[in-house]
């Protein structure tokens, strides 16, 4: 099973042997069963890797994660099959009910806005996080009532001030950008894995997104990398703040009174989702839940 995080923060020349990552970093040379890597993130621009190396990495469904002159995540690989039924998959999700979707959707945003609300209690804006129950109470299918959005600007500007905003360029939006990012390319890698494909989702359908069905899927995720931040009370957000997110793959969640790390949990959760729908059961969708 596939564990690692790796993570290539310098100058380095990536190669393939005997189905074993070879790092060279100057004289420094060492070696990762790729059978163990579960996501790659390639930080540095300095970087060169053999394409024999890129195929091997994608054959073992290894999500590859490339990062801009800012190191800000910025491009991922994602094998153009998953399964060997990919073509049925993609069918079905073309087929998915208008109706199955708006409620698998409404349960998302539930779920979010109800652990926005867990966090706005453990830190103290109890009246905030009443209020936000209430909205999750009034989710509807397709939240057509809008909850999800009067909800974020209660919740942020709770946490970071009446001011912030998320268009603003400043360590916490890189916190949770960078976050965000993390866990949308562990969601675009299962949605894959599972013979589906990103593109089409069930409530984003921008055309310019790659990731529609990975955007909705992760926003009940996004409150892991929301708490992570606030906790290391960044003020500035370098080397130190992006590998405790990263480390966040291998936080303990649980799902259904079982145990996972949340790389794992991802997997049973998207499943759940994809399920829900091909097989037109909203109840079928597991959410993961964890200890503030």
């Amino acid at each position: 099973m596939s564990w690692r995080t790796v993570v290539i923060t310098k100058q380095s020349k990536l190669d393939f042997k005997m189905n074993y990552m070879i790092v060279r970093q100057g004289f420094d040379v060492k070696k990762v069963f790729i059978d163990e890597i579960y996501m790659l993130i390639i930080e540095s621009t300095a970087v060169s890797l053999t394409a024999v190396l890129l195929n091997a990495l994608v054959k073992a469904k290894v999500k590859i994660v490339f990062c801009d002159e800012k190191k800000n995540p910025s491009s991922e690989v994602m094998p153009l099959y998953g399964s060997h039924n990919a073509s049925k998959k993609c069918r079905l999700q073309v087929s998915w009910d208008s109706e199955i979707k708006g409620l698998v959707w409404s349960k998302i945003i539930a779920d979010k806005i109800n652990n926005q609300a867990r966090i706005l209690e453990k830190y103290g804006h109890q009246e905030e996080s009443e209020l936000l129950q209430s909205y999750r109470d009034e989710v509807r299918i397709n939240d057509m009532t809008q909850r999800e959005g009067h909800a974020a600007k209660v919740y942020f500007n709770s946490l970071f001030g009446n001011t912030f905003t998320r268009e603003q360029e400043n360590p916490i939006n890189a916190g949770l950008d960078y976050g965000y990012s993390i866990l949308l390319s562990a969601v675009n890698r299962e949605i894959v894995k599972n013979g589906f494909i990103t593109q089409l989702g069930i409530n984003h359908r921008n055309q310019f997104n790659l990731y529609n069905l990975g955007s909705d899927l992760v926003e009940a995720l996004r409150v892991f990398v929301d708490h992570k931040v606030i906790s290391l009370e960044v003020q500035e957000f370098g080397k130190d703040e992006k590998i405790s997110l990263v480390q966040l793959l291998s936080l303990d969640v649980d799902i259904d009174g079982y145990r996972f790390l949340l790389k794992d949990a991802i997997g049973i959760y998207c499943k759940s989702v994809l399920d829900a729908l091909t097989y037109q059961d909203p109840g079928l969708v597991r959410f993961i839940e964890y200890e503030l």
